[in-house]
């Protein structure tokens, strides 16, 4: 007999409404959460107070992106791509820049390359992680040799093994930045695949978006000029027919048709975003489609000329993803985003569709796909049963009664299930439901594989952890925000999108990183002085701290310095009182990843920045209930949130502040009780004037003057240098690709020497920003979100392919 509702709450020490909340939101059971560890209930409860992360994190790219006016131009992403394949090929003819590589070719197996890989000149080195994985939307298997496998990460690009998942490695450094939303190969020619880019679930820009691309050997692809435009700018979708000569795109403007041999020509078929698109199984003419946020289903019986809108007795809403029944064509599965999940089926080829009774085996609603069906979606009938069904959206469901009946069979809280977030359920070729029945996942953390779909997740309560096998093996796709190290231990910790903060250790190489925070992870900071402290952030400015190398996680809620704490009497969080937090992170005043930085020549003091500057001179006082480091702001608000911070080296007096909104301002007395603020930005005879999102700022380590500063959006000035102290401002990105600025590092012992991570890869100056030139090895074509010393080891985080560090001490 179940649990009730009063009952399970009792015994967690919590409320009812804080169960049923956890439980619809979660997409799970009251099994489930009776054996939630203390600590994964805290953060789920947690979680309670930010309902709608991913889009949050969307938005937090999409303002990046955005240029003056507001807007992201159509195909800004593909036309900085090849404006950087110009300069490439344009390169010096020697092979070092400012200590990094930079010649016109691009060798693959240099992308994620070690110096000892026996590559003449491959000086970064991939620090992974080899074990995190990303989120993953596509994934195909060549239909003969079964150990080709190729998977779409919509942070690092295509990934090909060719080990059955035992070794990943990217494909295409052209690739490497693109959102890669889905994949489909041609079923007459298996060397021939198409990809679609552009992540449109979220409702907002398309920040990563470029068309469709298309390879006629798996390794090499090339963008569909034709769909480089805004129609194409979100791929969701792609199905093609069974001959091979029709191809489908459900995209964000709606769904558009091709016929034409080289892709040249494309009609559109439908209007309004579309989500999926699917041919019927061995059809060139059949094939279904599904709204991306209306509730619409759609069929088509003349290859998509024309499209057809379903019927069903009961309006649907949300997004709608379909599964033909390999064992019965005729029959299809629709999963509505609509209650928290609900499936329909149609008998008719997906003309009609009826209602399923979507219970728990205990006769309860299932809530399968919790509160992001919008997000994470997904459904699947390959098997030889035309009843037997799986899909899900945070965990996986199954049933065996098409739809009527669902069982978990994936738990996201335990280790050894699968990561939760599911977009793709893939058959392998061979599957025929009883001498093979292995299915492939791809989920926000990479790959992972059922060696039988019906036999995975059986244990008879939570957590369901039975036969599922992780295929992340160096798919190094793990999206970072920020990064820090400690050159003594050579620790690195880095804050990762929806896979919280995490450590590297050189002893335990790269693929054994450890979670030391979970959730998402954001800004970091390394104590120089002592190599057990690391600082890490939850979203919002929510700040924690580890005193244990990084060896640990945090189980118990008691790390977070910003002022929040576990209340165990109330079974919630709760703030301590002034001045032990700060109130932008408790009123979530501050942007979804804030910036935090550790004075260079004060390891007690941290200035972190929501709509206020705050700073703490105490910050490894010890944590309590109700005490823990000071907080005070020093700058009141400016009407927009803080986005970069720097501090001048051996000058802790000189602080420099940018906003979201482009403003730029700095003190000369950083460390008075009540600092006076100048505005640097849109003043003097040669401004600096960019309405737009200030990334990062850097200060010249042997010149305080000198002081470089980053700025968002898809434009040529994007870095801006002042040798004033802010007096005159020059623009040093007439050159480079017409994209975000990200990162900023100087040389700590060469300051000529400047580096400057982009949306398209590492760029490198020899002469203080007056010409650059991109790296051709690690993290080129890559979104790279920060730059960072380990002594005169530099370290870039990327948004997509994991860390990379280069040794320059030669230089």
């Amino acid at each position: 007999m179940a649990i009730s509702d009063e009952e399970l709450a009792s015994i967690r020490n919590i409320s009812v409404e804080q169960l049923r909340l956890l439980r619809q939101t979660r997409g799970t059971t009251n099994d489930t959460l009776e054996r939630l560890p203390e600590a994964g209930m805290r953060r789920a409860i947690r979680r309670l107070n930010y309902p709608d992360m991913p889009r949050a994190r969307q938005e937090f790219r999409a303002a990046q992106a955005r240029n003056d006016d507001g807007r992201i131009p159509a195909n800004a992403l593909g036309k900085a791509l090849k404006r950087l394949r110009t300069l490439r090929a344009k390169a010096l003819k020697r092979p070092l820049v400012a200590g990094l590589p930079v010649d016109r070719s691009i060798v693959p197996r240099a992308l994620i390359a070690a110096p000892t890989a026996g590559l003449a000149l491959a000086r970064w080195q991939w620090l992974g992680p080899g074990n995190i994985g990303g989120r993953t939307r596509s994934i195909l298997v060549h239909p003969t040799q079964h150990q080709k496998m190729w998977a779409a990460s919509v942070g690092g690009g295509i990934w090909h093994t060719a080990d059955g998942g035992n070794h990943w490695a990217p494909v295409d450094d052209f690739m490497a930045n693109l959102a890669v939303s889905c994949m489909v190969m041609d079923p007459k020619n298996p060397d021939m695949m198409y990809a679609g880019t552009g992540e449109g679930f979220f409702n907002l820009d398309a920040i990563r978006g470029a068309g469709i691309f298309r390879t006629t050997d798996g390794v090499t692809w090339r963008q569909l000029l034709a769909t480089a435009s805004e129609d194409f700018t979100a791929v969701n979708r792609l199905a093609i027919s069974q001959s091979g000569a029709v191809l489908l795109a459900a995209t964000g403007k709606g769904m558009f048709r091709s016929a034409h041999k080289d892709r040249k020509k494309w009609t559109k078929v439908l209007p309004g975003p579309v989500a999926d698109v699917k041919f019927r199984p061995n059809s060139s003419t059949r094939a279904i489609a599904g709204g991306l946020n209306d509730g619409q289903a759609y069929y088509t019986n003349d290859g998509g000329r024309t499209c057809k809108r379903a019927t069903h007795n009961e309006p649907w809403s949300g997004r709608v993803e379909l599964a033909y029944s390999v064992a019965n064509p005729n029959i299809v599965y629709a999963s509505v985003q609509m209650q928290h999940g609900e499936i329909w089926r149609s008998t008719d080829s997906g003309k009609s569709y009826q209602r399923r009774a979507t219970r728990t085996m205990n006769g309860d609603p299932a809530p399968y796909l919790g509160d992001q069906g919008w997000y994470d979606n997904v459904i699947w009938a390959g098997d030889s049963d035309e009843n037997f069904v799986s899909g899900g959206g945070i965990d996986l469901w199954r049933s065996l009664d098409g739809g009527n009946a669902l069982a978990e069979i994936s738990t996201w809280w335990a280790r050894g299930s699968v990561h939760a977030d599911h977009h793709a359920i893939v058959s392998h070729p061979a599957y025929d439901g009883v001498n093979n029945r292995t299915v492939f996942f791809g989920n926000d953390g990479g790959v992972y594989k059922a060696d039988d779909t019906k036999a995975v997740g059986n244990e008879p309560q939570p957590p369901f952890v039975s036969d599922w096998t992780e295929l992340v093996n160096s798919y190094g796709v793990t999206q970072f925000y920020g990064g820090a190290g400690n050159p003594v231990s050579g620790k690195i910790v880095g804050g990762a999108q929806d896979n919280g903060t995490i450590c590297f250790d050189p002893a335990l190489g790269t693929e054994q990183w450890t979670t030391i925070f979970g959730g998402d992870g954001g800004w970091c900071a390394a104590d120089p002085t002592d190599p057990s402290v690391f600082y890490g952030e939850y979203v919002y400015l929510n700040i924690h701290r580890n005193t244990d190398g990084g060896t640990t996680d945090d189980v118990n809620g008691d790390r977070y310095i910003s002022g929040q704490f576990w209340n165990p009497a109330a079974g919630d969080w709760a703030w301590k009182p002034v001045p032990y937090r700060i109130p932008d992170a408790m009123n979530f005043d501050a942007l979804f990843i804030a910036p935090f930085v550790l004075d260079p020549n004060e390891p007690n003091r941290l200035l972190a920045g929501g709509l206020s500057l705050w700073r703490t001179n105490d910050a490894k006082a010890p944590n309590s209930l109700n005490s823990g480091p000071q907080w005070r702001a020093i700058k009141g608000s400016a009407g927009a949130r803080i986005s970069a911070l720097a501090v001048a080296r051996g000058k802790s007096d000189i602080i420099w502040v940018g906003h979201e909104n482009g403003m730029v301002v700095r003190t000369n007395n950083g460390t008075a009780a009540q600092p006076a603020w100048e505005r640097m930005d849109g003043t003097g005879p040669k401004p600096l004037h960019a309405q737009r999102f200030c990334a990062s700022i850097a200060i010249d380590p042997l010149n305080s003057k000198a002081v470089y500063v980053a700025f968002g959006g898809y434009t040529n000035a994007n870095i801006w240098v002042t040798r004033d102290g802010g007096a005159t401002w020059k623009n040093l990105g007439t050159g480079l690709p017409a994209a975000p600025v990200k990162a900023i590092a100087i040389h700590p012992r060469l300051p000529r020497f400047v580096y400057i991570g982009t949306e398209v890869g590492v760029f490198a100056s020899e002469n203080s920003g007056a010409a650059w030139s991109p790296t051709n090895e690690g993290p080129t074509n890559c979104a790279v979100d920060d730059l960072f010393w380990m002594g005169e080891t530099l370290v870039c985080a990327t948004h997509g392919r994991g860390m990379f560090q280069i040794d320059l001490s030669g230089v």
